[in-house]
């Protein structure tokens, strides 16, 4: 390999995904792509057709007898734990056991020669229930004294109720928030190989080796050591593979162990979406009490969720959406409390935002109710309740770190803000006065989202570095890679450290083998966690690099450099190959295992107070619409975004995962519609009945751009923040824009107060009402 002079790959610069022309080219291996070993069975689950009862008899001798079958498991034939929670609550069976709790539970498993025999024999069963009584959402069950799957929060800061009783002006409302498929374009999917003795190796596609590891363990009853899974790459995952994963894996393993052959999971998508879980829907009791400037005084919420039959990410995911109940803004008196309610339905889970979303969009209905309340533009209201840097969140974390002021500034100069909101107000007084059929709508609003595992013991990474005596580098983290372009970013910071070309660097699969106890690739904090883990690693070695050329070299320590290509010693500059040579040959150490743990923060839930988030990121965005008010079907005219990201390690990557972001937050609030029946079953789960956005629903002029002047002024990678998340929140302005334009038709008096999505039949519904 020749020695670079000029430097491709270091940190802060656009380079390409590691995977991107592999993808393109159809190369990339996702787990269904891997090489099948012989003799490979297939698993496929049969699930419930009960939201709620017991099981009288099971009949599945169908099932046995059906071509290929092998055999079928049930909860009796798991050597271990009957279970997949992820926190210790035991209350998710991999298999149900004497009765079911939401349509579409795994009762039990399939195994034949292939997946279609499999998957025909599953619909074989003859299951005989006893229906009992079901819940389906959470005012339901509240109603129902259904119960917490898990411990409910409240937090607070002054005193809300004298706060609302003294405010001049006070307002209630509800609002319901409506969740979401995660999506992904890879499935769930597992493939598990047995070995020697209680060995097995799982691959498979998943957000947390390391917990899918436990969980088949813990089925299988062997030490953690016994079990090896690998991740190369996911085909999307958004949180749905943090947790979900669990089930599809356990299943393989035991059937592998069991039959000693290699088996294969993968549902349909119908299946998938039925069983696994998706994001929180909620409904919010509010009231604000403010003053007539339009300053926010006192504010109280209760967060009631739907939660599912077991407690999986609940806590944490509802905990967040408290966090973010403020979203910018700061609330004098506050006391918030969520409701984690236990229902008949699929227990929900991690996805993109855990939470937060669903706290930050309250924040912004309620700056929206005070705006028509006054008669106000809401960015005027916006921008008065804004944080100043001192001020307390309800959790009681000071915000030093407040940039959203410069933000808005210039948001509004290059969206061109209030010229435009003048046209659409111009164009729907003109719409009324002459009949018009189109109503437009303009909104701006920002987010400021917290970083870091509110599970204080997830803020860990580790990685391990090898440096081969060609001068070649292999590259290992416990992070995994979903298309978010991790892998990338991290193999820049580690050339960067070497001063070497990134072509240089191998970015092997994840695997419990080289790294262990990795946290789930979540909570925006892939990046931050596992590139300072990474840049320990390569500071150990450059570390053992500089004693050994200072001595070889006969240079003062002080005067070896890492420079492109080389290092440096006094004014001669050695090829990196043959230092690294070199060094080989005097028997210098050239591997290193790395690890960063996030300083500063902490959290005490039962006081409800700390330090949750290492930082804050922020942004804004602000989109218009035009909505028909005979179908209340609209497009997004144009949106605009600023997105602050600290010093970027990888301009193009972050400001594709600020787009992508956006687009799919604005699905959650428009067209993402989860609907069950009244006996519990999911209605909304295959892409015929369910509507992602597709490309034609993205803003038809669509700017975005990355504040660059930021920098992150906590010791973060290289000074840069978390983008997974937090602009995620961004297509909330289109909601409030659907909301402008509905509420054009009572001249602004009042409201839209639109549910979310915001679907067609919903607008439509909301302008009748409003016009009668």
């Amino acid at each position: 390999m020749k020695d670079e002079t000029t430097i491709r790959g270091l940190a802060h610069t656009d380079t390409i995904h590691d995977s991107a022309i592999k993808q393109v080219q159809g190369r990339a291996e996702y787990t269904d792509d891997l090489a099948e070993p012989h003799g490979l069975l297939h698993a496929y689950l049969g699930l419930s057709q009960c939201a709620h009862g017991r099981i009288l008899s099971m009949d599945l001798d169908a099932v046995r007898a059906a071509p290929g079958v092998v055999d079928v498991l049930t909860a009796a034939d798991i050597p271990g734990e009957n279970d997949v929670s992820p926190n210790g609550k035991h209350d998710d069976p991999i298999f149900a056991d004497g009765q079911v709790l939401f349509w579409g539970q795994p009762v039990f498993a399939v195994i034949a020669e292939t997946r279609d025999q499999a998957r025909r024999a599953a619909h074989l069963a003859k299951i005989e229930y006893e229906a009992l009584p079901h819940a389906l959402d959470p005012i339901a069950a509240r109603d129902a004294d259904m119960g917490y799957v898990t411990e409910p929060l409240t937090l607070r800061r002054g005193d809300a109720d004298r706060g609302l009783a003294t405010s001049p002006r006070r307002i209630k409302g509800r609002f319901a928030i409506g969740g979401q498929d995660h999506f992904y374009l890879e499935g769930q999917i597992a493939m598990a190989v047995p070995g020697e003795d209680e060995d097995v190796i799982i691959n498979v596609s998943t957000q947390h080796p390391s917990e899918v590891q436990h969980m088949v363990a813990h089925a299988l009853q062997v030490p953690s050591h016994s079990v090896v899974v690998n991740v190369r790459r996911m085909g999307g995952g958004f949180g749905g593979k943090e947790t979900q994963m669990n089930l599809f894996a356990c299943v393989a393993a035991i059937a592998a162990k069991k039959w000693n052959r290699a088996v294969k999971i993968r549902p349909d998508r119908d299946d998938d979406m039925t069983a696994t879980g998706k994001r929180h829907d909620f409904v919010v009791d509010y009231e604000v009490g403010f003053d007539d400037d339009g300053r926010i005084l006192a504010v109280s919420g209760d967060w009631y969720a739907r939660c599912g039959f077991s407690a999986d990410l609940s806590g944490p995911v509802t905990d967040r959406a408290l966090f973010h109940c403020d979203n910018a803004y700061y609330y004098p008196d506050v006391r918030v409390s969520s409701h984690p309610m236990k229902t008949n339905t699929v227990s929900n889970t991690a996805f993109r935002g855990f939470g937060g979303p669903q706290g930050v969009i309250v924040a912004e209905r309620i700056v929206e109710e005070i705006a028509y309340a006054l008669g106000r533009d809401p960015l005027e209201i916006r921008k008065l309740n804004l944080y100043r840097n001192g001020q307390l969140t309800p959790y009681h974390q000071e915000v030093t770190d407040q940039i959203l002021p410069r933000i808005f500034q210039e948001l509004e100069a290059d969206s061109d803000y209030h010229a435009r909101r003048q046209a659409v107000l111009d164009w729907n007084a003109r719409a009324a006065r002459e009949g018009g059929v189109i109503r437009k709508g303009i909104a701006l609003t920002p987010v400021k989202f917290g970083i870091s595992f509110t599970a204080t013991w997830f803020n860990q990474a580790g990685a391990l570095i090898h440096v081969y005596s060609d001068g070649s580098i292999a590259l290992n983290h416990g992070g995994t890679e979903m298309g978010q372009g991790l892998n990338t970013k991290v193999a820049q910071v580690v050339a960067e450290a070497f001063q070497c070309d990134i072509s240089r660097i191998k970015i092997t699969r994840t695997t419990t083998e080289k790294v262990p106890n990795t946290s789930a690739t979540a909570a925006s904090s892939g990046t931050d966690l596992n590139g300072m883990a990474a840049l320990d690693a390569a500071e150990q070695i450059k570390a053992r690099l500089i004693d050994f050329v200072a001595e070889r070299w006969q240079a003062p320590r002080e005067d070896v450099k890492f420079v492109p290509g080389h290092i440096r010693a006094g004014d001669r500059d050695i090829p990196w190959g043959e230092v690294i040579h070199a060094a080989y040959m005097a028997r210098i150490h050239l591997s290193a295992a790395g690890f960063y743990k996030t300083p500063k923060i902490h959290w005490d839930r039962a006081t409800g107070q700390g330090r949750p988030f290492y930082y804050y990121a922020y942004g804004a965005a602000v989109a218009e619409v035009s909505v028909d008010t005979l179908t209340g079907e609209y497009v997004i005219d144009r949106a605009d975004v600023i997105h602050d990201v600290g010093r970027s390690l990888n301009p193009a990557i972050d400001k594709g995962q600020v787009e992508g972001a956006f687009v799919q937050g604005t699905g959650w609030l428009t067209c993402e519609e989860l609907w069950w029946d009244d006996k519990g079953r999911l209605r909304t789960h295959a892409p015929s009945t369910y509507k992602i956005p597709l490309a034609s629903d993205k803003p038809r002029i669509f700017n975005v751009k990355l504040a660059d002047w930021s920098e992150n002024s906590e010791r973060s990678i290289k000074r840069s923040k978390a983008v997974g998340e937090p602009p995620f929140m961004l297509g909330i302005c289109v909601f409030e824009a659907i909301n402008m334009a509905v509420a054009s038709f009572t001249d602004y008096r009042q409201p839209a107060r639109l549910d979310a999505p915001a679907t067609p039949e919903r607008v439509l519904m909301a302008i009748e009402k409003l016009r009668t």
